[in-house]
């Protein structure tokens, strides 16, 4: 793996100062995930408020859920998400930062619906099961010696393989079909989650300036919270009670 030979022919001290540098550079992915994701979820509260009163959906409410601005509401995270990745090298390190931020909004925005289809109970309880096995499977990428990189192009397939089924099963409708692809997206962001935090590890470089250890760190917060949002919300499908 890069990195361990990374740790061939240093001294002690080299080594110390590289993992306190490491350490530091993970951190600062986690700290943007962890925001993000506080962002995202008051976001999506906060537009259900709005959006429904009294039990009936408000002029707002009708606009991005029913009218046909509700695809623009359910496709600008995406367009986020590929603006982001082709432009952030060219990007300063502040406009990145606040694409990130923007990009979670939009994600609230966009997942502010489950609120309408899942008790508040159900949702607490499945972020949290979420929560604990992204920590753990996150600790896992991060801590193996085993390189995880050859499972890398069959977690994409998978990806790739979830999408195309999800927008088929949006015409079709199926109730099995939908049971399939959580159970088989539970175990892709499972895998994508160890994977990822290997890659997002050995990305690391303590040569880099704090400008592209800082554009670094927000990829990498993006994977993981692409991970953690699309774990969640596959385990919602499965154990989710439904308003």
């Amino acid at each position: 793996m890069d990195y361990d030979r990374k740790y061939m022919s240093r001294t002690d001290a080299d080594v110390a100062h590289y993992d306190v540098g490491l350490r530091q550079y993970m951190l600062g992915v986690y700290n943007h995930m962890v925001v993000a994701l506080a962002f995202t979820g008051i976001i999506a509260f906060g537009t259900t408020l709005l959006a429904i009163q009294n039990g009936a959906l408000t002029g707002f409410g009708q606009a991005i859920y029913v009218s046909p601005l509700k695809w623009v509401v359910m496709l600008a995270p995406i367009g986020m998400v590929f603006l982001l990745s082709a432009r952030v090298s060219s990007m300063s390190l502040g406009s990145a930062r606040v694409a990130f931020y923007v990009f979670a909004a939009l994600m609230g925005l966009s997942l502010s619906s489950v609120f309408m289809v899942y008790t508040g109970t159900s949702i607490a309880r499945v972020f949290f099961i979420t929560a604990a096995a992204f920590g753990g499977l996150s600790l896992y990428g991060y801590t193996t010696k085993r390189d995880l990189s050859g499972m890398g192009s069959f977690l994409i397939m998978g990806l790739f393989g979830i999408v195309i089924a999800s927008i088929v099963n949006i015409f079709l409708g199926s109730t099995a079909l939908q049971f399939a692809i959580s159970v088989i997206g539970v175990l892709v962001f499972s895998g994508l989650t160890a994977y990822d935090t290997q890659r997002i590890k050995e990305m690391y470089n303590e040569l880099d300036g704090s400008d592209v250890a800082g554009k670094k760190a927000i990829m990498g917060a993006l994977s993981l919270y692409l991970d953690f949002i699309n774990l969640f919300i596959m385990l919602l499908h499965l154990f989710g009670n439904r308003e």
